[in-house]
């Protein structure tokens, strides 16, 4: 047997490469969207691809599934169990619980294990020459290193109402039913920590059964209600474009599918800035911070360049809208990856990062140490804690208004034009990005605090931080 982990870093994601050298074939397991990396395995590994399938319908990245099927030639394996609602919109072969896939002398045995989403499934393998014992189980979303998916995002990023608490009841029948396969069985989870498909992710890339039953909370709570009581606490904000992946993984039509990766414009600073004035285009600024506040374009927003780019992009751009990128140019590839893995293809080009000087007329954006922010709020600023509920909740600066970064532009008419706005996270990266939010859209009176709440607590904590709120 053949076996490869393939982990994209940005959205915490993984994705497997599971062959059989003895027959040539292989299959790949919850596959991203740029599926390049899985046609360079089969080649050095001298393997074809047969079949492409996936746990469930993802929230989180837009499935690769369908580009690989159509770059290969593979059969498209998808569930077809969780009723109705849950059922892919385009040709595939159905998978049901008790299935079994053939992959030369490896068997991928289907379990349904529901509960983070009705139609989810899981893959228990046996390596056939070295015995009927299973070995490995993909288990997507259902069950993490350390922690279990979240049952929650129906309710909470798709809208279906009431969901939660049966979700939650199904996720413990799910996990009852492994209960009774061997400790040795590997757990190889769809995703890791970073990841909003669960509160409380490992970083380690698997674990075994024998070890999430000795250590992991879902395996040592005293019943189902204590388990559901506990899984539905404190989980984290779900991006908004969760919504709209899901929709895309079950319903996308056949003209979205892409083998190729187009080649991204240069674009000249006269020809853009106009459009972004005017809204034409959505505008992302890569650079750091401190380059971004010391000059940009209004109406540019900033998230700065690293691993996690994608989903800040789903929190902040819409689908519909042309995309222009403010970058380096070793930046646009990844970049553009990372657009599309989430599904925002309308990336049009990009202005060289050493050009926005040449634009003519910049913004920026003050930028304040605590002792300073300290005396502004003392004189009538206000703060804007931009961290996630459960870090406010666990403390916060006394006054503070609490909105996600993320859902910050949902509830710009609930801020004052008229009063400065002193904005922090924990330690700067978040209120970079939303301190840009806000001066896109046209807030004047805006600092960002550096160094955040974890330099304003070394400073403060005597008068400023409030006991935790629940």
């Amino acid at each position: 047997m053949y076996f490869e982990h393939i982990y994209e870093r940005g959205l915490a994601q993984a994705s497997y490469f599971v062959g059989c050298q003895a027959s040539g074939t292989a299959i790949v397991i919850d596959p991203r969207r740029d599926v390049d990396i899985y046609l360079e395995i089969a080649e050095r590994e001298g393997l074809s691809i047969r079949y492409v399938t996936e746990t469930h319908i993802h929230a989180d990245f837009l499935s690769g599934a369908r580009e690989l099927a159509a770059k290969t030639g593979a059969e498209l394996l998808l569930s077809d169990e969780g009723g109705a609602d849950w059922q892919y919109a385009f040709d595939h072969t159905p998978l049901h619980d008790g299935d079994s896939i053939m992959v030369g002398n490896v068997r991928l045995d289907v379990m349904h294990t529901p509960g983070h989403t009705p139609e989810h499934i899981s893959f228990l393998l046996r390596d056939l020459p070295a015995g009927e014992e299973p070995r490995m189980l993909f288990t997507g979303d259902f069950l993490f290193v350390g922690d279990v998916g979240r049952p929650d995002l129906l309710e909470e990023a798709a809208g279906v109402a009431d969901t939660r608490e049966p979700g939650a009841r199904t996720l413990w029948n799910s996990l009852q039913r492994i209960k009774d396969l061997p400790d040795h069985v590997q757990v190889w989870p769809g995703h890791g920590a970073g990841s909003a498909c669960g509160k409380a992710l490992g970083a380690v890339p698997n674990s075994s059964l024998g070890y999430e039953r000795a250590t992991g909370w879902a395996f040592n709570v005293a019943d189902e209600d204590a388990f559901v009581t506990e899984i539905l606490d404190g989980q984290p904000e779900p991006p908004y474009y969760f919504a709209q992946m899901k929709r895309l993984n079950r319903d996308r039509a056949p003209e979205t599918i892409v083998t190729e990766l187009p080649v991204v414009p240069e674009l000249d600073p006269s020809e853009i800035r106009e459009r972004v004035r005017i809204g034409d285009v959505q505008m992302i600024d890569l650079r750091d911070a401190e380059s971004y506040f010391a000059g940009h374009l209004q109406g540019s927003v900033n998230v700065p360049f690293d691993r996690g780019m994608s989903t800040w992009f789903g929190w902040l751009l819409d689908f519909d809208r042309p995309i222009v990128l403010v970058a380096e140019r070793a930046q646009v590839g990844p970049a553009q990856r990372a657009l599309l893995r989430i599904g925002l293809d309308r990336l049009e080009g990009f202005l060289e990062a050493g050009r926005v000087s040449t634009v003519g007329d910049l913004s920026r954006i003050g930028s304040i140490d605590v002792f300073e922010a300290r005396r502004r709020r003392e004189a009538g600023s206000l703060v804007l804690d931009v961290r996630g509920i459960t870090e406010y909740r666990d403390g916060h600066i006394d006054g503070a208004v609490h909105v996600h970064a993320g859902r910050l532009r949902n509830h710009l008419a609930d801020l004052p034009r008229d009063r400065e706005i002193l904005v922090h996270c924990a330690s700067g990266y978040r209120s970079a990005i939303a301190t840009s939010v806000l001066d896109a859209a046209g807030f004047t009176k805006i600092a960002n605090i550096r160094g955040g709440y974890d330099a304003w607590i070394a400073e403060n904590r005597e008068s400023i931080v409030v006991a935790a709120v629940r």
